[in-house]
């Protein structure tokens, strides 16, 4: 199936094309802000972020407003009240996460049963659609990866350190609580926007497998970025190329490539520790 003919025919149908670049975009904004997201411990809290957005996108169905001008509002003020719920109480952060994310998927799902034209499209919701992804959409993407690069690029140094020993970075004089606020809130605008092309089941997965697998291969922290965006973008590419030329749904399929990555990834790691240790 996979035949030169097959993959022109594949790259030249224009929604491709915009599912393509959607791809590329949001793997390296995925890979981009998961370095720093699982360094700092907040894998899960992406997840929850994406469950989160489900129920904005129930809620604006249901009231009747057009679910995009509801979500990156909804999801902000998600992650906000999470992040108070998280520093106030004194449960272990991944159980609270676990009873956040249960509790949102449950409230979503029941939302929209009472919606009676989503009842059979929840599928697209929870697994994403993009081949379905629009110029505007791509607009807004491209636009929010621009913001972040330049966000975490000169605020670099304070990143870091935040990220390797918050104490240190306060005694500096990083304003750690401002950085931390920053990171959440961009982290819930990049799930509320990828969303609707990567689904809210997999979501998670854009951001913590390329991380996790440049982290394998990286030992400088700049090379660490660099790498989990383009695992991200590369692997996304080629999930969809995979998708359209074997008529596979397009979100499962990027996130095995990412699965196959960390693999490989993994074992380059480990012949390297054993060369080091020989």
């Amino acid at each position: 199936m996979a035949d030169p003919a097959a993959l022109a025919a594949v790259l030249a149908a224009p929604f491709m094309q915009r599912a393509l670049l959607g791809g590329l975009l949001t793997g390296a904004l995925g890979g981009l802000l998961g370095s720093f997201a699982v360094l700092r411990q907040l894998s899960f809290f992406s997840d929850a972020l994406g469950h989160s957005a489900l129920l904005g996108i129930s809620l604006g169905i249901l009231l009747g407003i057009n679910p995009t001008l509801v979500l990156i509002p909804f999801a902000v003020l998600f992650a906000l009240l999470v992040n108070q719920l998280v520093q106030r109480s004194q449960l272990p952060t991944d159980a609270l996460l676990n009873i956040v994310y249960s509790s949102s998927l449950a409230s979503s799902v029941l939302l929209l049963s009472l919606v009676e034209s989503y009842r059979g499209g929840i599928q697209q919701l929870l697994f994403g659609d993009i081949l379905g992804i629009s110029w505007v959409d791509l607009s807004v993407i491209a636009v929010l990866l621009v913001g972040v690069a330049t966000y975490l690029t000169l605020s670099l140094r304070a990143q870091v350190l935040l990220t390797l020993h918050a104490d240190l970075a306060g005694a500096v004089g990083v304003r750690v609580a401002w950085h931390r606020l920053a990171f959440i809130v961009l982290l819930a605008v990049v799930v509320a926007v990828s969303v609707k092309a990567v689904g809210v089941l997999l979501i998670s997965a854009f951001v913590v497998i390329p991380a996790c697998a440049g982290r394998l291969l990286s030992r400088r922290f700049p090379h660490f970025m660099l790498t989990s965006m383009g695992l991200g973008g590369g692997c996304a590419l080629l999930g969809l190329l995979g998708s359209g030329l074997t008529d596979l749904p397009s979100g499962p399929s990027v996130v095995i490539v990412q699965f196959a990555g960390f693999l490989i990834a993994l074992l380059l790691s480990q012949r390297s520790c054993r060369r080091h240790g020989g």
